[in-house]
């Protein structure tokens, strides 16, 4: 449909044409009706542009330039069949000046920037189009014994023209110059402007062979017309009335021309058509002065625009355009002056999991809302940037040969203070926590070495557990490097068939009987040997490799299950998830197709979680969870008493074991003091109807004292180390 309506206005455009050659070859009769009919169209074919085309809130400029049509037909009509004169030429001014109304709005709707060179450059060619127009035709006026003000008013048509084509320009210099009705727009302004010219060269009284007949005029402001109402026509005249945006980035021949011929009008003129007088002159130089002053506005303001654009590319340069914060390039150099500084390395905990699950809006909102509570706690002379994605640097200045340790330590409290407090986002409250590293110099410092030790130091305070700050030491830099070490290796460790899975029993305190395994991931690679999961499963879980990883342990545990269970039906076993597992979409819909392939009832799986892993986001972890357990798995808290322990916190948990963390076994049976605390999860767990394993069972006396206060299971080296699957099959037997 709109295919139709652009090809209607190019016919309207098109039949304009012979219209106007029927004008002037028809005289004041036949060529007059051709004139009002050719109009009536015009008029007809705009009004239904306007309303397909625009919205009622962009209407308001076209219905201008439609009525200045509209109120010309009126004129011309009245003209043709009442045979009068004031009314048609005062229809003439109306039109024009509802003409001047429609361009001036539209003028304001789409104007560029206030410091685009366009606008200067269109305001640059509309004071030398009144000069000229002064000095070629009004002057003169003036200046002659002409008393027919309508030849005043013909003489000043050509600047309504002018200030319509001074619209166009900007549009044209940014960006607009393949929309068709912009050059439907543009033509019809010369085509107006040509009519325009001719009028008042010729006047409205001219008589005798030589005058040009006033049909020709016509004939060339029909197809103005035509071109005006084919513009609202075509259905690209919406793009007219919205802001111009961008800049103009270089000066194009044509442009460069047209700014050099306003310049020259004043020199032009003085020759071609010299003042009358000196009351003349005056005006023609303050003509003059208003277009060099317009010229000079034109520079300067082309100077500043570039000078704020080299200061904006600068500042972006050095600045992180999420934050506004210093960017590493600013940090280096600001250090590199100071004669004492510190370096804090805040590393956000878990942001990559908040970002992937919640999305990169959230994390941006993060990002910024951790960025003003850093800024709120430094002091005006400190330096706060962002580095990277999660990560932030606060450079502490320092006097001359004095050590900023005690500043940096300092300010590391309070930032742990204030980031460990809930962040309010479009979400909700998240709660995120930093590892900071702190590396420190008394003397001129060297900032590539600052911020390497900073982030070594860094590394260090996640690896010891997050949420803390570590002051660099050089033994730390082995540390890292062996820590980058385990991450490339790990990377191929699931396709390289590395990784293994170890079983250890999970017994019956009552009967004595293997109940279950415990599927412990295990990794041995051919250069580095056997590594402990201590060091690799924290890397897993950093890198995200856990997920991939975390299936495979899945899928091989439920297989070797399903294997025992033919022996022994009522086996199961306890396979470890990850936080960042929980978090992943679809956890429960993978549970639910391992255990179809491999066979295994939801029954004989036990998943355990970990109490700090699901305080990442406990409303997303826990939804996940009552998808679990209406799979029918059991699912057990593990390594329960390290973290947010209460009976509140265990009530809202769709749990069903309770594994108390070995921490707690240690000493039981013996009088140690933890005693008090594993009767009183005991007690707490059985009155919630959970059941409890013991971790780290290594003795009997242990096993016998968690017997008799009502432990249920328990797992530890007195039954047993994690062993391969083929030692664990001699093993499946009441014990």
């Amino acid at each position: 449909m709109s295919d139709d309506v652009a090809r209607a206005a190019w016919l309207l455009v098109a039949g304009s044409v012979p219209a106007a050659a029927l004008v002037v070859a028809g005289g004041h009769g036949a060529g007059s009706v051709a004139y009002l009919i050719g109009v009536l169209i015009c008029v007809v074919a705009g009004g239904i542009g306007i309303h397909r085309n625009l919205s009622a809130g962009h209407r308001r400029p076209w219905l201008f330039l439609l009525a200045a049509q509209a109120v010309s037909l009126v004129g011309e009509t009245s003209r043709m069949l009442l045979h009068v004169v004031l009314l048609p030429n005062l229809a003439v001014l109306a039109s024009y000046l509802l003409l001047a109304a429609g361009v001036l709005d539209l003028l304001r709707r789409s104007r560029a920037a206030d410091d685009e060179p366009a606008r200067v450059d269109a305001v640059l060619l509309g004071v030398g189009s009144v000069l000229v127009a002064w000095s070629l035709w009004i002057e003169p006026w003036v200046a002659g014994d002409d008393t027919h003000w309508q030849n005043l008013i013909a003489a000043a048509l050509p600047l309504v023209a002018a200030v319509l084509l001074m619209t166009v320009l900007p549009m044209l210099l940014l960006g607009r110059a393949g929309t068709p009705a912009l050059w439907l727009f543009t033509g019809s302004g010369l085509a107006l402007l040509t009519a325009d010219i001719v009028l008042a060269v010729r006047g409205w009284f001219a008589t005798g062979p030589d005058a040009v007949p006033l049909t020709v005029i016509g004939a060339i402001s029909l197809v103005a017309y035509a071109a005006n109402s084919a513009c609202m026509l075509h259905p690209t005249v919406a793009v007219l009335t919205r802001r111009v945006e961008g800049r103009t980035r270089r000066l194009r021949a044509s442009r460069t021309a047209a700014i050099a011929a306003a310049l020259c009008a004043p020199t032009v003129l003085a020759v071609v058509a010299p003042p009358a007088g000196p009351r003349f002159a005056l005006i023609r130089a303050v003509l003059s002065i208003a277009l060099i002053a317009t010229a000079v506005s034109r520079i300067v303001r082309s100077n500043n625009s570039r000078d704020r654009a080299e200061r904006q590319a600068r500042w972006q340069a050095q600045h992180d355009a999420l934050t506004g914060l210093p960017n590493r390039d600013l940090l280096v150099a600001t250090i590199a002056g100071w004669p004492a500084a510190g370096v804090l390395y805040l590393d956000l905990d878990r942001f990559r999991l908040i970002n992937d699950h919640w999305g990169h809006e959230v994390g941006d909102e993060l990002l910024r809302a951790v960025a003003a509570r850093i800024a709120g706690e430094v002091r005006a002379e400190d330096l706060v940037c962002r580095v990277g994605g999660d990560e932030f640097i606060v450079a502490v200045a320092g006097p001359p040969g004095a050590s900023t340790r005690a500043d940096a330590e300092a300010l590391a409290a309070r930032l742990l203070t204030v980031l460990a407090e809930p962040v309010p986002l479009s979400v909700g409250a998240v709660d995120v926590t930093a590892s900071i590293g702190i590396a420190h110099s008394a003397r001129r410092p060297d900032p590539v070495e600052l911020l390497r030790d900073a982030d070594t130091a860094a590394y260090r305070a996640k690896d010891a557990g997050r949420n803390r700050a570590e002051v660099f030491d050089p033994a730390l830099r082995e540390q890292v490097r062996t820590r980058m070490v385990l991450e490339r290796a790990l990377r191929g460790a699931l396709s390289n068939d590395e990784l293994s899975v170890h079983y250890q029993p999970i017994v019956d305190l009552r009967t004595g009987r293997v109940d279950g395994h415990e599927a412990l991931m295990r990794w041995t690679h051919p250069e580095l040997g056997a590594v402990s999961p201590v060091d690799f499963i924290p890397v897993a879980e950093d890198t995200g490799l856990i997920v991939a990883a975390g299936g495979w342990l899945l899928e091989e545990a439920a297989t070797r299950l399903q294997q025992w269970r033919a022996a022994d039906p009522a086996l199961h076993v306890s396979v470890n998830l990850a936080v960042r597992q929980l978090l992943e979409p679809g956890l429960a819909d993978r549970v639910r197709d391992t255990l179809t392939r491999t066979g295994l009832p939801p029954s004989g799986l036990w998943l355990e979680v970990t109490e700090s892993g699901l305080m990442t986001d406990l409303d997303t972890c826990l939804d996940v969870l009552h998808q679990l357990r209406a799979l029918g798995v059991t699912l057990c808290i593990d390594d329960f008493g390290t973290g947010y322990s209460s009976l509140n916190y265990l009530q809202r948990l769709p749990v069903a074991i309770v594994k108390v963390d070995r921490a707690f076994i240690a000493g039981v049976g013996e009088g140690g003091a933890n005693e008090p605390i594993v009767r009183a999860v005991l007690a707490m767990s059985q009155a919630l109807g959970h059941r409890v394993v013991a971790e780290g069972v290594e003795t009997a006396v242990q096993r016998d004292w968690l017997r008799a206060n009502g432990c249920d299971f328990g797992q530890g080296w007195l039954y047993g180390r994690p062993v391969p699957a083929p030692e664990v099959r001699q093993s499946v037997t009441v014990r």
